[in-house]
């Protein structure tokens, strides 16, 4: 049997080279469509793109709305596809998941971002990164595989799924929901993020998000003794932010393999600030009102390590507003959870882990390195509500490129990591 893999494994490889030319092109495709998140455009028309691809391959496919879901409505519906193809065989399930969202393009592009242009040995464009490029893997690694293999043990499963850049309620957390990744159904998944090709990543960093809403009086900007200013109770909460909490979220590391070595500590981001009056127009040059701001508004990006939990998260905050309220006369503040994610991590020792590193041995004739990500991503939802816990994050692209101005993945990355993702398949499903 070995012999027998040492041979397709060589077929395998000559197989996905071969290809190039139709990694790339569908690479360009997927890319072409501008599955803009938000608002959460051309859902459908990718998921009816990879259906079309898949039937040629005589996966069966079902489209799934997440009807209900954050975001989802008539003119931005939130469409997922599954395409599934049955061995001839009993044996385990191998499940690719990747989301077809990408997020706005931004400034400061050198190339159309949604033009899938090639330029020196790299294809430009939003999402070619994260993670057009890696669903494109993983469909080139599928179909090379069910050519060399057709009568395999188990199954494959192909998804592309709505939202992950907003939260992945409209995708994976709807599927986890119906059932779709119980481990009676699935038992290994692959996402492929880019987190480099000699890279397996094992889970995540929890996140937890809030607005903070600090209240004031509105008066005469002439006569600002007459109201309270919310802006300056901010920025008195922002100095105790400053002073007392990002220290000691630097001095707090988690045992996680987490990249890049500044995401180990503890992490938080303020996103926004809004205070007083609405931003003017921008075709307008009429001059502002003169008013006390009597509300203040702040997002917080709070990035917590597996070793903290996200009660304490929110209690030390809140903690950290309670002490303001303590020194500052008249200071009154609302606070609102707006989301929480769990950290997540796939032991070393789980079957997907031990074979994707064989396969990147067997590949680039190297050890992976064993990462865990900064920010969270569909794994939390397999994990928490499908309840399987053998998922990992593995595909081709650099994880700083992502959501970046001229993002682009290397096409000789994305062939290896597509004979590593093949080299997977005839691990676990050819015996």
């Amino acid at each position: 049997m070995e012999s027998q893999k040492t041979s397709l494994l060589s077929n395998l490889a000559e197989s996905i080279e071969n290809k190039r030319d139709d990694l790339i092109a569908l690479t360009q495709d997927l890319v072409k469509i501008p599955t803009l998140n938000p608002p959460g455009e051309n859902y459908l028309e990718i998921c009816e793109y990879i259906k079309n691809r898949l039937k040629k391959s005589n996966f069966n496919i079902e489209l799934i709305r997440a009807n209900g879901s954050p975001g989802d409505s008539d003119k931005f519906p939130r469409w997922n596809i599954i395409g599934r193809r049955e061995g001839s065989g009993k044996g385990d399930c191998v499940h690719f998941n990747s989301h077809t969202d990408v997020v706005d393009v931004g400034s400061g592009w050198s190339f159309d971002p949604f033009g899938a242009e090639i330029n020196d040995g790299k294809i430009y464009g939003r999402g070619t990164c994260d993670m057009k490029g890696g669903l494109a893997s993983s469909i080139i690694a599928c179909e090379a595989f069910l050519e060399l293999c057709p009568n395999f043990n188990g199954a494959i499963e192909i998804s592309g799924t709505a939202d992950e850049e907003t939260g992945g309620y409209g995708g994976v957390a709807h599927l986890a929901e119906k059932g779709y990744f119980s481990p009676n159904r699935v038992q290994h998944v692959i996402i492929p993020e880019p987190l480099n090709k000699d890279r397996i990543c094992l889970g995540h960093r929890g996140g937890w998000w809030a607005e903070i809403e600090t209240l004031g009086k509105i008066a005469h900007g002439c006569m600002p003794f007459l109201g309270d200013c919310a802006v300056r109770h901010m920025g008195a909460v922002l100095e105790e932010f400053e002073k007392n909490l990002y220290p000691k979220l630097q001095n707090r590391k988690t045992e996680m393999p987490v990249v890049p070595e500044g995401a180990r500590h503890s992490t938080m981001n303020i996103n926004s600030i809004h205070g007083g009056q609405i931003e003017p127009d921008p075709d307008t040059d009429a001059l502002p009102s003169h008013c006390v701001p009597d509300s203040c508004r702040i997002i917080i990006d709070r990035r917590y390590i597996i070793e903290e939990t996200a009660e304490s998260v929110k209690e030390e905050v809140e903690s950290l507003l309670n002490k303001v309220k303590g020194e500052r006369d008249s200071f009154e503040y609302k606070i609102k959870e707006l989301n929480r994610v769990i950290p997540s991590m796939t032991n070393r020792d789980a079957p997907i882990v031990r074979s994707v590193s064989k396969s990147i041995k067997n590949v680039l004739d190297k050890e992976p390195n064993y990462v865990a990500s900064p920010g969270s991503y569909d794994q939390k939802h397999i994990d928490r509500i499908g309840t399987l816990k053998n998922c990992i994050a593995y595909g081709p692209g650099i994880l700083e490129l992502a959501h970046q101005p001229d993002e682009y993945i290397e096409i000789e990355d994305m062939i290896d990591s597509t004979k590593i993702m093949g080299n997977t398949l005839i691990d676990l499903l050819i015996s």
